[in-house]
């Protein structure tokens, strides 16, 4: 369990890299979303083809991995358009409502349901996500298209977790990284084109910056995140991926020199101590509980 949280961790620091580099402005959100998979697949094709470690169990199973893919793809997509067409604290702060639809969907289809700390914990993260982007957005919600999105955005975080979890438990990381991350770009590239988003003649620091996203922010994070799934139950997983905004921003202090201000580090403790709270369990029921 120790290299489980430790996977975790250094994954979330990864992909925590993101937004700090997503606010330099080097390039449009949706084009970084599309090279940050698109860079990734291609490392992960010439992995798997040169060792010729691809391993698909069923024609099912690629087949959910693939709707992985779709799944994450649209989240990123409707999150960046959520951004756009509202701001970057409300589409954040819609994104992550993510727990609270894993949980709701935990609890209604799956036979293991979230355990009451889960609850405890997601109230403590999300009043802390609340404080830590401002009370006044969440008071001041334009409930216009940009709102429906970032609700979009959410629930197809949701639900790759969950649908990611279920094929994991089936199919090597690697694997199943490769598939999703590659129907990813291509859906991706779609989007892009049909948005008619520029995909060339960046500066050197903005390609410089979408290799990072790509290979850390993508490729070395969700690989750990997804070692970290395959061994960690859903709803404590959607619920610890919270913690990168509290990195992210201490991040954006160092790098971009980003106030962290009261609010933020009121904010920040909750979230941690939310998810603190997901991670604790009593020593007799420790042993038998099985992972969700």
């Amino acid at each position: 369990m120790k290299k489980t949280r430790i996977a975790l961790l250094i994954g979330i620091l990864s992909i925590s890299l993101f937004p700090v580099i997503v606010a330099m402005q080097l390039t449009p959100g949706l084009t970084s979303a599309f090279y940050r998979m698109a860079i990734s697949s291609v490392a992960l094709l010439s992995y798997v083809v040169i060792s010729g470690t691809l391993k698909v169990p069923s024609v099912r199973m690629g087949l959910l991995a693939a709707t992985c893919g779709l799944l994450f793809a649209a989240d990123i997509a409707f999150w960046n358009l959520s951004i756009q067409l509202t701001t970057a604290t409300q589409g954040t702060l819609l994104t992550n409502l993510a727990p609270i639809w894993v949980g709701l969907i935990a609890f209604l289809f799956f036979k293991n349901k979230p355990r009451r700390s889960f609850w405890i914990g997601t109230v403590f993260a999300i009043a802390g996500i609340v404080i830590f982007i401002g009370v006044n957005v969440f008071l001041t919600l334009s409930f216009d298209r940009g709102f429906i999105l970032g609700i979009f955005s959410g629930f197809f975080y949701a639900l790759y977790i969950l649908l990611s979890k279920e094929v994991l438990n089936k199919m090597e990381v690697v694997s199943f990284i490769t598939l999703s991350s590659t129907i990813s770009a291509l859906f991706l590239l779609v989007i892009n084109i049909v948005a008619d988003q520029p995909l060339w003649g960046f500066s050197t620091n903005a390609w410089i910056s979408l290799l990072i996203q790509g290979l850390v922010s993508q490729l070395l994070a969700w690989l750990l995140i997804s070692y970290a799934t395959k061994r960690m139950r859903a709803t404590r997983l959607s619920l610890s991926l919270l913690s990168q905004v509290v990195f992210a921003s201490i991040l954006a202090w160092f790098i971009l020199g980003e106030v962290i201000t009261i609010e933020k580090a009121i904010g920040g403790v909750l979230i941690l101590v939310g998810i603190a709270i997901t991670f604790y369990e009593k020593k007799d029921v420790r042993e038998t509980y099985k992972k969700l």
